[in-house]
């Protein structure tokens, strides 16, 4: 009666995540919350995080860049994100994630 939608179940492709962010525009702490949610989701999953240039916050998945803050202005909804992430595990096209929320400015 399950919809195959375990992320346990290992019937998915193998998915890897990269993601370029920022450290001196203090994006880390939401590279950390994305990347726990990801790993909440789907515990099998390769995320990992490389050093990027101003403003960066970009994310790959299996070296397709699916979002760009440099393009959107903001950051992805974890959502879009877990949805691109099915999509790859189920080998289905990628799409770029266009959805953004802006970013948190402390002025």
């Amino acid at each position: 009666m399950g919809d195959g939608g375990d992320p346990g179940s290992g019937c998915g492709q193998r998915v890897r995540i990269v993601v370029e962010y920022c450290e001196p525009c203090g994006f880390e702490p939401t590279y950390q919350e994305l990347a726990s949610a990801v790993r909440e989701e789907y515990p099998d999953i390769e995320i990992e995080s490389r050093l990027g240039g101003t403003g960066a916050f970009e994310i790959e998945i299996n070296g397709q860049l699916i979002f760009s803050k440099l393009e959107n202005g903001g950051f992805p909804y974890e959502k879009d994100l877990i949805e691109a992430i099915r999509r790859a595990r189920n080998g289905e096209p990628l799409e770029k994630i266009t959805n953004s929320r802006p970013p948190c400015t402390i002025l």
